[in-house]
């Protein structure tokens, strides 16, 4: 086994430690304040980029969030209205920004998502209650639910004939 010593000289200047091999000079050993101070700055701005980023990106996935929600409501009632041979009914609420399944509670659209729903019949509609209705045999009333943010529009189409719903 090789011996280590450790060799100081008192100058000042430098101090070499020796250990067996390896020469360490305590200068050059760890980082200086202005590199720990460059990699702070560094992180810094790219923790900001990356928070602007995703501040961006909530609002769209609170507007693809609803509109899966509101969809998977319609087909709920499509399926339940097929297995208990009984129409079924959701409910969207336009003043108060509510929807859901008759009798099984609602759901809250949030303030910053805009919706209105086009019918076929009476064209787009922003007030009131609007029923979609699915029945036995598998088809649903027609429409179209549109939802908008300040980026992104979303639109639930609904196939009165063979029960399709289809998010665009």
């Amino acid at each position: 086994m090789q011996e280590s010593t450790c060799k100081i000289q008192n100058s000042g200047r430098t101090s070499n430690f020796n250990v067996g091999l390896l020469i360490v000079d305590s200068r050059k050993a760890g980082f200086t304040l202005l590199e720990v101070l460059i990699v702070i700055v560094l992180a810094t701005f790219i923790a900001g980029l990356s928070a602007v980023f995703f501040a961006n990106m909530l609002p769209s996935a609170r507007l693809a969030a609803t509109a899966r929600s509101i969809s998977a409501t319609i087909r709920y009632a499509r399926a339940l209205a097929q297995i208990n041979g009984e129409t079924q009914t959701v409910t969207i609420d336009l003043d108060s920004r509510n929807y859901g399944l008759q009798g099984r509670g609602t759901k809250t659209i949030p303030a910053e998502v805009n919706v209105k729903v086009t019918d076929p019949f009476a064209g787009d509609v922003f007030q009131g209650q609007y029923t979609i209705m699915a029945y036995t045999s598998g088809a649903m009333s027609g429409c179209t639910v549109v939802l908008w943010n300040r980026k992104k529009t979303l639109s639930i189409q609904t196939d009165p004939v063979v029960g399709v719903v289809v998010i665009k």
